[in-house]
């Protein structure tokens, strides 16, 4: 099987036991969990079955120990993870309203995940083709982001298939919102993209959607998959335009939804290419990639309807309850 590499951060969300406005009596506590987007992704597609390795930074604290445990405990291979002294592990507090939406609180930069550099790549680490993940979380500083950037190229070079989730979180950029052109210079490295509806319209400012579409299929991205929460997911490439409807589900915390959602149709997709390769044409295959879709959708609605991150990521039994 096609093993899945992810790039970036590993945090602990630190969940919030309020429900929306309502508080009553008890103190507002907060319970850790681990996360991070691309973490989760790897943690995802370990649980499905899929060889993946976790690439990153940590700090030499409580909260990397913590992380560096639960990646492993997953089936995650954790022998590209650096440890520091020089930054902390990010924190994230995480609020939700009574349909499970959230808000964060990131306590990063500085953190020690922010401090990952190309020199510490394992040797070889893309000798093997792969498919290799990215978000746009690791470009909010000047250094992480041109160490991401040469890692996408890299990837590519090696004939590694590339996955980026935009996974847009503004509070996270110095000025308070993404920066759009350095967002689109990593999503225009990818083979495959994933956005949600409400990133598109940001990344795309006053540009037509399916205009801004056409540039990055023309920039080489292969197949794009917009989400728009519990609605309808386009998957939009050169030969294709199809929907796929996820399952009706009642959310608690959606923070791991989009992840999981990526991480499924990564799993999905490191099944597929490992019989026909990753070049064989797997972007036209109208008939898989919906269905790679659907095992997708199954994988975001499973984990909305359980809070935290890796805790709510599903393994194989778990999607067979969403089948029709």
């Amino acid at each position: 099987m096609t093993p899945v590499i992810a790039f970036g951060e590993a945090l602990v969300d630190m969940l919030s036991s309020r429900l929306g406005e309502a508080a009553g009596d008890a103190p507002e506590t907060f319970t850790p969990y681990a996360g991070g987007a691309p973490a989760n992704v790897a943690v995802a597609c370990a649980r499905l079955g899929v060889p993946s390795r976790f690439l990153g930074m940590l700090g030499e604290d409580h909260f990397g120990d913590f992380l560096a445990a639960e990646l492993a405990a997953h089936g995650v291979d954790t022998s590209g993870v650096v440890r520091t002294r020089a930054a902390r592990t990010a924190l994230a507090f995480v609020s939700r309203d009574a349909d499970g939406e959230r808000t964060f609180d990131f306590y990063r930069p500085p953190a020690a995940d922010l401090l990952y550099r190309l020199d510490h790549l394992p040797a070889g680490v893309f000798a093997r083709p792969a498919i290799v993940h990215f978000c746009s979380n690791s470009l909010t500083e000047p250094e992480i982001a041109e160490t991401t950037l040469a890692m996408a190229e890299m990837a590519r070079r090696a004939g590694c298939l590339v996955s980026v989730d935009a996974n847009l979180r503004h509070n996270l950029w110095a000025s308070g919102t993404a920066d759009i052109a350095l967002v689109t210079r990593l999503l225009d490295a990818a083979d495959l993209l994933k956005l949600a509806t409400e990133e598109l319209d940001y990344l795309r400012a006053d540009h037509p959607r399916d205009a801004w579409l056409a540039e990055r299929l023309a920039a080489g991205v292969k197949v794009a998959v917009i989400t728009d929460g519990a609605g309808e997911v386009r998957v939009h490439g050169a030969h294709l335009d199809d929907r796929v409807t996820p399952p009706r589900v009642e959310a608690v915390d959606t923070t791991a939804g989009g992840d999981a959602f990526i991480g499924g149709l990564l799993a999905e997709l490191a099944e597929h290419t490992a019989a026909t390769g990753l070049d064989a044409g797997w972007h036209q295959d109208a008939d898989f990639l919906k269905r790679a879709v659907a095992t997708a959708c199954r994988c975001g609605a499973h984990a909305v309807t359980r809070p935290g991150a890796y805790a709510a990521l599903p393994d194989r039994d778990d999607l067979a309850a969403y089948r029709a």
